[in-house]
């Protein structure tokens, strides 16, 4: 299951054509330099005369011999990725071991030798999933800033990170989440959001892929006759992509950054009603297992409905096909992926763009090789090894060496789609209070039955007011 979108820290939204890097203060690198004479007995008998190769330094000069700790999420992407990149980080750093821990609950691990002061020196941990463990040590101010390497040079290359990056990822608070200048987490495997579908299906039934929401509600009609709907969802927290695309779509950026930053009324606007309005519509469209099955233990079965065609489309992101590879398929099976449908008429399809994050605690010990270890993420090297588990680091030309599925999927802002990034603003904690929780959680309620639309939209101004004053 992917790890749950931004919905937390993360602000400010990013057509393709907002692109600019950040800069920040640099930080001195470790010294690494030792001599041999520090550990020379003045008193040794000194007659015997030592050739003169043995008392070179090897190849590459002395190396300083340290353990970089390294806490990696295991996703759907898998472990094996982590240690051929720390194999390969190790050939090129001699001296450096790095030392892995990877799991699929990976605060449970080292949340207790945290509390106990021993961090990890290195940690990739997206915010928005349920322990909150990212979102916390922001709030503590316990997240080192990495502003500098966006300058370093990236190990290996002759080219500096913020100019291997693809422009805008160092824009939003998904990686400056103080909204201060400076970057705190770095951007790793980047995806585009939109609704998968079986393009088989359409093939085989002569319907159109639908461009507009008009469109939308005509073949949900169609495909109803023949027992078919039009929508289903892995699980309420999908719906953080899917909205974003649409409060995007539907006001534009400094719509979607008033949504982000709880601006007084925003949620109340007609732009917004839209939004709630057409969520509203498309539960009445969606197919009557999914709520049942919209949690962590079932959502596969949601998933499963596209691939049986018991439903046409379902939000997720590029992970979906690896994730459900080995599930069983209806003949004829395609992967289709498309943009969210334009709000309003004329207007363009988007695709909110999902990245993971890896950062530096405060209380990391070797803080200036971890920032080294960063950068190498963005190196050829460590890329081609990503992407050979499915996860496609933010790179500039990544998206070119890429084939099958992955190719339609990455492809979709060339094809027209604006590109959505980033989330809400960070706030301290509101006892109660979670705009997750109000805005997602609630779909169930209004798929159900058990909530109006008018109920649903109330509730998120009202928890968007309680936040508002607690924005850092």
């Amino acid at each position: 299951m992917k790890r749950k979108l931004l919905t937390l820290l993360l602000a400010g939204s990013m057509t393709a054509t907002m692109f600019a890097g950040c800069g920040g203060d640099d930080k001195p690198e470790a010294d690494n330099n030792t001599t041999q004479d520090d550990n020379v007995d003045d008193t040794a008998d000194n007659t015997t005369t030592v050739p003169e190769d043995t008392s070179a330094p090897e190849e590459g000069g002395d190396v300083e011999e340290q353990t970089l700790k390294v806490a990696a999420f295991e996703g759907g992407y898998g472990a094996d990725m982590w240690n051929e990149v720390a194999e390969a980080f190790e050939a090129s750093h001699p001296g450096v071991t790095v030392e892995l821990t990877i799991d699929k609950k990976l605060e449970d691990v080292i949340s207790p030798s945290m509390k106990a002061g021993d961090y990890p020196d290195v940690v990739h941990l997206a915010t928005g999933r349920e322990a909150a463990l990212t979102e916390t040590l922001t709030k503590e101010k316990a997240i080192l800033s990495i502003s500098d390497i966006l300058d370093m040079t990236v190990p290996g290359e002759d080219v500096t990170v913020k100019d291997k990056v693809i422009p805008g990822f160092f824009d939003t608070l998904g990686t400056n989440p103080y909204g201060d200048g400076e970057t705190y987490y770095a951007p790793m495997f980047y995806s585009p959001c939109g609704l998968f579908y079986n393009a088989g299906l359409l093939k085989e039934k002569g319907w159109d892929v639908p461009t507009t929401w008009d469109e939308m509600w005509a073949l949900g009609d169609k495909a109803k006759e023949e027992g078919i709907a039009l929508f289903t969802y892995p699980t309420t927290g999908y719906f953080d992509a899917f909205t974003f695309a649409l409060l995007d779509s539907a006001g534009g950026s400094d719509f979607y950054n008033s949504c982000m930053t709880y601006e007084d009324g925003i949620w109340e606007s007609d732009n917004a009603t839209k939004v709630f309005e057409l969520v509203g519509k498309l539960a009445e469209y969606t197919e009557s297992t999914t709520v049942a099955n919209a949690n962590d233990q079932g959502f596969t079965k949601n998933q499963q409905l596209i691939l049986d065609n018991k439903a046409i489309f379902c939000p997720n992101g590029t992970w979906l096909p690896e994730e459900m590879k080995d599930a069983p398929k209806s003949e004829g099976f395609e992967w289709g992926f498309m943009a969210i449908p334009a709000v309003n008429e004329g207007g363009k399809g988007s695709s909110f763009t999902f990245f993971e994050q890896m950062w530096i605690p405060s209380a990391a010990e070797n803080q200036d090789m971890a920032k080294e270890f960063i950068a190498y993420m963005y190196s050829d090297e460590a890329a081609d090894i990503f992407a050979k588990s499915g996860a496609v680091q933010p790179i500039t030309g990544m998206a070119d060496k890429l084939e099958g599925d992955n190719k339609l999927f990455y492809n979709i802002y060339e094809d027209g789609a604006t590109a959505v990034m980033g989330g809400f603003a960070s706030t301290a904690s509101v006892e109660g209070v979670s705009m997750a929780d109000t805005l997602f959680g609630t779909v169930n309620s209004v798929v159900s039955g058990e909530k109006t639309v008018a109920d649903w939209q109330k509730a998120v101004e009202e928890v968007s007011d309680q936040l508002r004053d607690a924005m850092e």
